[in-house]
């Protein structure tokens, strides 16, 4: 089946509770989009928001970083994980990750220094209750992945891996651990992996990131990280199996170069979005959006080129250190730079760059203007400071 570019991108869109955006309503619509895309990828960077925040603020009415808390700490129905990369998930796929879990009891760094204090901490936590790193008193540095570390922090970070800690709560970034014995549901410590056999995890998995986004394709990228012993033969293998039983549908885009696969069960969406008469709004989406995963794709498909550029020098990057794309209707028009001022509570809007070919109309400076005002409201922010030639758009907030 042949779609044009176009309809795909209302494929993508409406999948994302994004076309149009905000529409998910309170806590419950929350956990049934995570239920849905898997996972949302977590990052500590909080320069004008979480990443994990930022992707529920373009798609949850009146969102608020209390509502995740509350379904992360106090309700516990997600759970923070590793998935791809450090993630969020629902707690009731704890049991997929298991070897996960134990890959880490046998591959960890460090492992002898964290043996000699893993039984304290937990006797520790067993006692005190949840507990950081910063509550204990070893001085002692060990070589970690990304840099030496206290071992008190490697130890709590690999009983975690493990699944003897899961993480209590944060305060900021800073993570307090509990047992998982005391967080978890005692049905799902006890229940094992479903997945039996290696082909069958890789099946998940592949059908798993594939929903992540809603409509993909089998190149190498980024998306595909966090899977456990699959390289790019096995899934291009994998994916054609999962066709030819009817797990997923082929098509083919118009322009792309290379087939896209789409979940069975979503097979109404390609009817359903063939055309979708909804009002343009916009949305400013997160870094590390699910949308987002595979920058090549999205090109693709949205000819719109998304640079993430923290990671760069000051003098290497295009636009800026923490940049958010602009989403109006089902098209990219723009992206830009926001700064939250935690003190002041002033959103400061460093840069603002449109597309090439963008014609600003006053519906989309309407829908614009609203954006910064939910962004705003978002952020707790009681006023936008804007680059000049923004004023007349921002000057009504």
């Amino acid at each position: 089946m042949k779609i044009t570019k176009d309809h795909a991108k209302r494929i993508l869109l409406s999948y994302q509770n994004l076309l149009p955006p905000k529409r998910i309503q309170c806590s419950d619509g929350i956990l049934q989009f995570v239920r849905k895309v898997g996972c949302l990828q977590f990052d500590p960077l909080n320069i004008a928001g979480m990443n994990t925040d930022l992707v529920l603020q373009s798609r949850v009415e009146n969102y608020r970083p209390e509502m995740l808390y509350k379904l992360l700490y106090e309700d516990r129905k997600l759970i923070e994980g590793f998935d791809k990369n450090m993630s969020l998930y629902p707690v009731e796929d704890w049991p997929y990750f298991e070897r996960f879990r134990e890959d880490s009891k046998a591959n960890i760094r460090s492992s002898e220094h964290i043996d000699e204090i893993a039984d304290h901490i937990m006797k520790e936590i067993e006692v005190r209750g949840p507990l950081s790193s910063q509550d204990f008193d070893f001085d002692k540095k060990v070589g970690w992945y990304w840099a030496p570390t206290n071992v008190s922090r490697a130890a709590l970070e690999s009983l975690y891996w493990r699944g003897e800690l899961v993480i209590h709560h944060r305060n900021g970034t800073r993570k307090f651990y509990d047992l998982a014995g005391r967080c978890m549901p005692e049905n799902l410590m006890r229940r094992s992996d479903p997945n039996t056999t290696e082909e069958d995890y890789h099946r998940w998995h592949i059908r798993r990131r594939i929903d992540s986004i809603g409509l993909f394709w089998s190149r190498s990228g980024d998306a595909w990280l966090g899977i456990k012993g699959l390289n790019s033969s096995g899934r291009i293998a994998a994916i054609k199996e999962m066709v030819h039983s009817g797990e997923l549908i082929e098509l083919e885009i118009e322009g792309v170069e290379y087939p896209v696969y789409i979940a069975s069960s979503n097979h109404e969406l390609l009817d359903r979005c063939l055309v979708i008469d909804e009002p343009f709004e916009a949305a400013f989406l997160a870094p590390l959006d699910n949308l987002l995963w595979d920058r090549k794709f999205i090109k693709s498909i949205f000819e719109f080129e998304y640079v993430w550029e923290v990671y760069k020098q000051p003098k290497d990057r295009k636009y800026g250190y923490y940049v958010l794309p602009v989403l109006y209707g089902a098209d990219f028009v723009a992206r830009f730079e926001p700064v939250l001022d935690k003190k002041k509570k002033i959103l400061n809007i460093k840069n603002w760059w449109w597309e090439d070919d963008v014609t600003v109309t006053e519906e989309m400076e309407a829908a614009i203007k609203k954006g910064i005002d939910d962004f705003a409201s978002f952020l707790g922010a009681v006023s936008v400071v804007s680059p000049a030639r923004l004023e007349r758009l921002l000057k009504k907030l």
